[in-house]
């Protein structure tokens, strides 16, 4: 047969090239298709090797609400758009992620201008760099094998960085030492965080490693706590006192959790992501006391550290309140996290970050040295950008004046667009928001008609998904719903970031204010 089909095929070609085609080698082609086909029917179907049901079943429950499916169809409305779609709006505003630059903030001069030099040296010959940027990236340069950031790092990050990064921490926490030796650094914060709960977890059944984790929290938590298999322990943030984290929940969600799992580790993110709250130094105490009582490691995600806004707040760093406790708490394993990502410098996709790993035992640091040495290393430009983050120009060098302007330009403008947008959602009738404190984010709570949670009910979706749903497709606004982050049952919430320049977030309030009107009439009980 197959004999057959070669040489028909052979037939058709010559005497296509001959002759051209005509209508009689056009049947003669479809004749073929239709033999090809008919042989083809007889293989049999090969099996894939992987399929959803025999998966990875951690990977199967894993989500990640900030990159959801309400975010892939705001792609795809771009998409129309850019084709001529007719819509209500011009465009979708992506408020769904903490993306600094996507939403229009400048790079630091500074930052921008060593990882240059880092990337491309030869630049260090140019007299328009200042001397000060050219003394960083000769720095990390020499750290370098070959004198390239092309090369590998150790696996725990560059030594002159790892060294700087000490030197930030000590001086931020008034003088508490910081060992070098405690410094890794990683991908982002994401990645050290993921590499320090995998040394947590273990045990099966009531053994099973408990993660307490903050709600609502970053779906970064939960993603990898449904990844390793371990069981997240929930604890509830107190909503009605601006976020706060309090101890009686907390001892709540940690006796329940003893039932059926081995709660070991406590999660807390100062300042808060979704909420936006800043801890204040009382409420860091009682955890750390908390969590010596218990016997928790603490994981302390400060990415935000720099983002404080409001009045009266004052950011606190784990590390210096457990120091200063005393002797009965500074020997507490804490795991404490920064990046490039977020603060005024906003670069995300660098992916910069450190951790700082204290009183560890010896042995799991041995570990934990192994397990980071099978990622070989983070990436080296993101390490030149952590250095400009902890060992950023000072007074004197040349690039002082700019790089104060643009912090505290950046900084004034997010504290301007925090106030703006929290007083803008409490003047709606059905929204209630509290003040945004820090980091990069309102937490407002939506009170949905009756109507649209049964007609949410009805296409069997989230009432808040529902909500953020009409709102992308009305309005061309990009929200994550509440129930990606976690949220007390009954309420209903989303997460909208503060990022857009202070220009666009009135028009983003003049569309989700028209939405919103319409929204509640049309599903008015």
């Amino acid at each position: 047969m197959h004999h057959a089909v070669s040489q028909v095929g052979r037939l058709v070609s010559t005497r296509r090239a001959a002759y051209g085609v005509r209508p009689v080698w056009a049947a003669a082609e479809q004749l073929l298709s239709s033999v090809n086909m008919a042989c083809n029917s007889h293989v049999p179907k090969r099996q894939k090797v992987l399929t959803v049901e025999n998966m990875n079943p951690h990977i199967r429950t894993m989500e990640y609400a900030v990159r959801g499916p309400i975010v892939q169809r705001a792609t795809e409305i771009e998409h129309e758009l850019s084709k001529g779609v007719k819509k209500p709006y011009k465009d979708v505003v992506k408020c769904n992620i903490g993306d600094a630059h996507a939403m229009g903030q400048r790079p630091i001069t500074f930052l921008r201008q060593v990882v240059s030099l880092c990337t491309y040296p030869e630049l260090l010959q140019d007299n328009s760099f200042p001397a000060d940027a050219k003394e960083r990236a000769e720095r990390i340069l020499n750290c370098c094998r070959g004198r390239s950031v092309g090369s590998y790092s150790e696996s725990a990050g560059l030594e002159v960085v790892r060294k700087d990064a000490a030197a930030y921490i000590e001086k931020r926490d008034g003088g508490i030492p910081s060992n070098p030796k405690n410094i890794l650094l990683s991908a982002g914060a994401s990645e050290g965080i993921r590499c320090v709960l995998k040394l947590l977890v273990s045990g099966e059944g009531k053994t099973r490693t408990g993660v307490m984790i903050p709600i609502p929290q970053y779906p970064l938590y939960s993603a990898t706590v449904a990844e390793l298999d371990a069981v997240q322990v929930n604890y509830y943030l107190n909503e009605e006192n601006c976020w706060s984290l309090e101890v009686p929940e907390l001892k709540r969600s940690i006796d329940e959790a003893r039932k059926h799992c081995n709660p070991k580790c406590i999660v807390v993110i100062n300042p808060g992501n979704p909420t936006g709250q800043v801890l204040s130094r009382e409420n860091i105490e009682n955890i750390i006391k908390f969590a010596a009582q218990e016997k928790l490691f603490i994981i302390a995600d400060e990415v935000y550290q720099d983002n404080v806004y409001a009045k009266g707040c004052e950011y606190h760093s784990f590390k210096k309140v457990l120091t200063e406790l005393g002797p009965d708490y500074a020997h507490m394993e804490l795991a404490s996290f920064h990046s490039t990502s977020k603060g005024y410098v906003g670069e995300c996709g660098l992916r910069g970050g450190y951790c700082e790993a204290i009183n560890l035992d010896p042995d799991v640091n041995l570990q934990l040295s192994k397990l980071i040495s099978a990622k070989l290393c983070p990436t080296v430009t993101g390490q030149a950008a952590m250095d400009c983050v902890v060992n950023p120009p000072v007074e004197g060098e040349p690039s002082y004046d700019l790089f104060i302007k643009e912090k505290k330009e950046v900084l004034s403008n997010l504290a301007q667009k925090a106030k703006l947008i929290a007083d803008s959602f409490n003047a709606l009738d059905g929204i209630s928001c509290n003040t945004v404190q820090g980091a990069m984010y309102a937490f407002p709570q939506v009170m949905l008609p009756q109507r649209a949670i049964e007609q949410a009910k009805k296409l069997g979706k989230q009432p808040d998904a529902f909500y953020a749903e009409c709102l992308l497709e009305d309005a061309g606004i990009c929200v994550v719903p509440g129930s990606g982050f976690g949220q007390v049952e009954g309420t209903f919430h989303f997460r909208t970031t503060i990022l857009p320049p202070v220009a666009k977030i009135a028009e983003v309030m003049e569309r989700f204010t028209a939405f919103h009107t319409n929204f509640l009439n049309q599903y008015k009980d």
